[in-house]
């Protein structure tokens, strides 16, 4: 073994071409040295000038790779005027939509090289989005109900803003699930297995995603020209869809607007010693992870949220943040059918 000290090892070794210095930050200056070219075009390359022909761009590249280069945020946020953080505005993070849109754009900004700063709203958005102005994102994505909270005169100046669950509006770009389509898809898939009429476990009615439901359900009944049951209204809830199944003692068949309630609806109607499917079909909307596993799994609407918060993150990163032109997307759903219904 080497009698060589230790450090001076660490720096023979640096010498001779080692693929990242022994220890401290990489500078530019390091990356400038290992690629030979000017300290000022490592600077262009990490600003995504144009001005860098890809050839250099490459050897650059490879040095920043080998040497583990990763660029300074504080200084690029001075140098480029953004923070490559974006917010996320809810007002609960309870819900099972919330938290699965959470971890998806979570993710969505992580695969964009973006922070994620969280906060939450109840009733005053206004000082939700001033927090989040005072941390300087570079964009907010705001959830569900929280949407129904968000006015064009509670937005600082500058805020580049997506809204997920809400009606176009103010100029913001909206992003959603088809909730009525959704909704429509399993009203029908109902009735074609013969039901005279669909009863509706409906959300809360302040939600966006609620209210596109209720009205999937509601026209997909006229469409067919079956009777239109008055509907019971939960909260997202499973104790919420137990305690409408007091309501349902008619039902041969349910929608209810979430997985959740669905849930606590089959426990109530099993109570009652009511069978699902054999004398109550029920299904739900969300496709929550544990929806195959409930007794009986559950037939559902899947919303995909990856998608979802690719589009919202999209809508705020794309073009490097350069303002764009408010748009709606709106998000397939899909029928996933399992053991309740028949």
């Amino acid at each position: 073994m080497t009698d060589e000290p230790f450090d001076e090892l660490l720096r023979s070794e640096h010498r001779r071409g080692s693929r990242r210095p022994p220890t401290g930050r990489v500078s530019m200056a390091m990356v400038a040295s290992r690629a030979g070219v000017s300290g000022q075009t490592v600077s262009r390359v990490v600003n995504a000038s144009p001005r860098v022909d890809p050839a250099t761009r490459a050897r650059v590249e490879q040095a920043m790779a080998e040497l583990g280069y990763r660029p300074h945020p504080a200084a690029r946020a001075l140098r480029t005027g953004r923070s490559q953080t974006l917010g996320l505005v809810a007002t609960t993070l309870a819900t099972v939509g919330n938290s699965r849109m959470l971890q998806a754009t979570a993710e969505a900004a992580e695969r964009r090289g973006y922070a994620l700063m969280v906060v939450t709203a109840v009733g005053d958005i206004a000082e939700a989005f001033a927090r989040l102005q005072d941390q300087g994102v570079d964009g907010a994505v705001v959830l569900n109900e929280a949407s129904a909270l968000t006015r064009a005169a509670d937005l600082p100046d500058g805020l580049r803003l997506v809204v997920v669950d809400a009606p176009a509006a103010h100029g913001f770009t909206a992003v959603s699930s088809d909730h009525a389509g959704g909704a429509a898809e399993a009203t029908r898939h109902l009735l074609a297995l013969g039901h005279d009429t669909v009863h509706h476990v409906a959300g809360p009615g302040d939600s966006f995603a609620a209210s596109e439901r209720e009205r999937g359900w509601r026209e997909a009944l006229q469409d067919a020209g079956a009777p239109v049951p008055e509907l019971v209204r939960g909260d997202w809830s499973a104790d919420s869809g137990h305690a409408a199944a007091a309501s349902l003692a008619d039902a041969t068949a349910v929608f209810s607007a979430n997985d959740q309630m669905a849930l606590g609806l089959i426990r109530a109607l099993t109570e009652q010693g009511r069978r699902v499917p054999q004398e109550v079909s029920v299904i739900g909307f969300d496709d929550v992870p544990d929806a195959a596993n409930y007794q009986p799994p559950l037939t559902t609407i899947r919303q995909d949220f990856t998608a979802l918060a690719e589009a919202a993150v999209t809508a705020l990163t794309a073009d490097g943040g350069a303002a764009r032109t408010p748009e709606r997307v709106v998000i397939a759903t899909r029928l996933v059918d399992r053991s309740s219904t028949r």
